[in-house]
């Protein structure tokens, strides 16, 4: 999907690129590609042996990365982070907010703990990224910051209501940081912004997807997620969902009124199914 007012040419990727959750799944994968196309990857995990392995995986195949521990929800922490990157590697131009957890039952099964810490993560861990990295990229007038959203930061799912709410909120995060950045009176044209909304993909997050039709809908392989975000990278898309069409497809779906878009929800059987039972 391509819904980008920038260049559909291929970018270089010869910079200084953080991605948080590099422990495993998509950060990993994202990670692996973007250190082949010559990046510096900084790779920001709460695991020191995963995220190691990563690092390590990178160096193997010639590639330069550094692991840094931190918890993203530490709002201290993170911009402390930011601070040594600078000093230890250099000026983070391109930063991947990708870490992100899913509890996934009904509304009234998970509790008050489970809720603070995945929007801790998935909520506030963007804005803090946002917040210490930006700065840099303000000065220079140059950057570019990637969000992962989900297609259940535009639609509605059972089973994981709260996440959704921290999926919507990503997207909002993204739209309003676009608009705010449009109207500051100086120039940052320079400064790129991308969301990303993946369905379901096949890092272990989700772990009991409901597909009533798998040729129409199923769970995206992690390597196709990882080459389209790479792509999208390169190419400073504004926005794509992988798969590509469901985009629009949610699109025409939201032209429906509520009680026609409910009949295609039942038809089509998406959703997840609890992971506690």
């Amino acid at each position: 999907i391509v819904i980008t007012p920038f260049s559909s040419s291929l970018c270089n990727v010869n910079s200084k690129l953080q991605i948080t959750g590099t422990g495993h799944g998509m950060g990993r994968a994202v990670a692996l590609r973007l250190g082949r196309l010559g990046a510096t990857i900084v790779c920001v995990d709460i695991n020191k042996q995963n995220n190691d392995e990563t690092v390590e995986l990178i160096k193997q195949e010639k590639g330069k990365a550094y692991g840094y521990i931190c918890d993203v929800t530490d709002r201290a922490a993170v911009f402390d982070l930011a601070a040594k990157v600078q000093r230890e590697v250099g000026i983070v131009t391109v930063l991947l907010n990708n870490a992100g957890i899913m509890p996934c039952k009904p509304i009234l099964r998970q509790s008050e703990k489970e809720i603070r810490l995945m929007n801790d993560i998935n909520i506030h861990g963007v804005l803090w990224g946002i917040q210490a990295f930006l700065p840099n990229m303000l000065e220079r007038n140059y950057g570019h910051i990637i969000s992962m959203s989900s297609m259940a930061g535009l639609m509605g799912l059972r089973n994981i209501v709260p996440y959704c709410g921290s999926k919507f909120a990503v997207k909002g995060i993204m739209e309003a940081l676009r608009v705010e950045l449009h109207e500051d009176p100086r120039d940052f044209s320079g400064i790129k912004l991308t969301t990303v909304y993946p369905t379901m993909v096949n890092t272990g997050l989700c772990k009991k997807p409901n597909l009533r039709f798998e040729k129409l809908l199923n769970v995206v392989d992690t390597d196709q997620a990882a080459d389209a975000i790479v792509d999208a990278i390169r190419r400073q898309y504004t926005e794509i969902s992988i798969p590509a069409d469901l985009f629009y497809s949610n699109k025409l779906y939201r032209l429906l009124p509520i009680s026609s878009a409910l009949v295609c929800t039942d038809l089509l059987g998406t959703g997840l199914d609890p992971d506690d039972v």
